[in-house]
């Protein structure tokens, strides 16, 4: 099952620069597209979505609730501290403009909360940690080197589908990208990243929702 080494390491690539493309250029919903190249690349390959990252998570329910409190203080750092020093060197902040009607509106917090666990958290964490972080370390090979290559790509990456929250918020982006694949790395398992995308933004939308928009603590 599966290609040759070499011809897989080929593949690869072709598959990285294609995905880089279908994000740069912002083709349609760009992580649903790479969700349908990962679709494409284990068919072609006869592999299974296992290959990508979505392993079972050992003891699930303490893996996810360490998970979760790990997601909670590093989103604290985000806030406390990541957020302001970004807001002053760059001169701006991060654009939440998309998210004004929310404040005080049950209904749609909802309806966005549903999207984010479902859009957000599975299909770009599919997308990016999952198909682009495990293809641009095989392209890279082995070893550590390959892991920050796969890493830094990856999450520069995310972070230019947030365009339209303006620089900050594309550095944010990038920053929780690496957070995300290093529990995907450290558990073996996409599914972490996942719980930790989820409960980012229901951190964020939850906020919204009760005090509007908060682009830092200080």
């Amino acid at each position: 099952m599966g290609l040759p080494a070499n011809r897989a390491r080929v593949l690869a690539a072709f598959e990285v620069v294609l995905a880089a493309a279908v994000v740069l250029l912002d083709l349609a919903i760009p992580s649903a597209v790479l969700v349908l190249l990962a679709g494409l690349s284990l068919a072609v390959r006869r592999e299974r979505p296992a290959t990508l990252g979505f392993h079972r998570l050992a003891r699930p329910w303490r893996t996810t609730g360490i998970v979760v409190v790990l997601t909670l203080a590093w989103t604290l750092v985000q806030f406390a501290i990541v957020m302001p020093t970004l807001n002053r060197v760059t001169g701006t902040e991060q654009d939440l403009s998309a998210f004004n009607d929310l404040e005080g509106d049950l209904g749609l917090l909802l309806l966005l909360l549903a999207a984010s666990w479902t859009l957000g958290a599975l299909v770009e964490e599919t997308a990016f940690r999952g198909y682009l972080l495990t293809r641009t370390t095989e392209v890279v090979g082995s070893g550590t080197v390959a892991v920050v290559t796969g890493v830094v790509v990856s999450s520069a990456l995310f972070g230019l589908i947030h365009t339209e929250q303006g620089l900050v918020g594309v550095l944010l982006s990038a920053l929780d990208a690496v957070f995300f694949a290093v529990l995907r790395l450290r558990t073996g398992s996409v599914w972490s990243a996942v719980v930790a995308h989820g409960t980012s933004n229901t951190i964020g939308l939850v906020t919204v929702f009760w005090v509007g928009p908060v682009t830092g603590l200080w």
